[in-house]
């Protein structure tokens, strides 16, 4: 109990502020806010004209600063579009993550996560489309060294995990496995974002999740009645 006490005082009390750190903080921020600035304009660039063609003058210039500010926060231009592309990764990991803990059952955690992802494409179309374009760039297209396949793998797993958790509650076929189930649903899912790019028509929200979500789950083959069905 007096250990609890002495937590919930030292707890209570406020943060000791002193100039030195106001200082610090107020330092870390502009260098935050520089890096954002940096990234940003480095996007537009990459998503319109590529990674050969984007030069660090144009990524400097657009962003208003120096290029020994670029440097102090990026090693060089690689390491910026790697940057980006990590980025993208990460947040479309934290974003299904999310998703996921919120639906019930396979088709619930499904939906949630594909309509997640909708949204998050909507609201970072170019970022999302550097992600997809290293798959398929050519050498040169890209930095030599960009390492990102760990990141797709982690991405992937965390859709794999929910068909090895549906399969163990008995939810799916178990005529297919785990691998080519969430193979089949995550290609997919990433079709549909990638096929938006070039026709954009077709409305990726969560009415159109919820129906990926069916067809992939259900087929479109026509559901035979079964035998005697109705018959006392």
């Amino acid at each position: 109990m007096a250990a609890f006490k002495v937590f919930k005082q030292t707890f209570d009390k406020p943060p000791r502020i002193t100039y030195r750190s106001v200082g610090f903080m107020a330092h870390a921020m502009a260098h935050s806010k520089t890096r954002r600035q940096i990234l940003r304009a480095a996007l537009k660039h990459f998503a319109n004209a590529g990674y050969a063609a984007t030069s660090v003058q144009s990524i400097v210039d657009d962003a208003k600063v120096s290029k020994p500010a670029l440097y102090y926060h990026f090693q060089d231009k690689a390491a910026l579009f790697e940057a980006l592309v990590n980025e993208a990764h990460d947040e479309r990991f934290e974003v299904a993550q999310q998703a996921a803990a919120r639906g019930r059952g396979l088709r619930g955690q499904l939906v949630e996560v594909l309509s997640a992802l909708f949204d998050y494409f909507h609201k970072n179309r170019d970022l999302t489309r550097i992600a997809f374009a290293t798959a398929f760039a050519a050498p040169g297209e890209v930095p030599p060294n960009l390492c990102y396949p760990d990141k797709c793998q982690r991405n992937f797993e965390a859709v794999h995990s929910l068909f090895k958790q549906a399969l163990a509650r008995g939810e799916l076929d178990r005529h297919f496995d785990s691998l080519e189930l969430a193979y089949g649903f995550y290609g997919q899912g990433n079709f549909y974002i990638v096929s938006h790019l070039m026709m954009p028509n077709y409305r990726l929200d969560r009415r159109a999740a919820g129906r990926i979500v069916d067809l992939f789950l259900a087929g479109a083959g026509a559901k035979k009645k079964r035998k005697g069905k109705g018959k006392l």
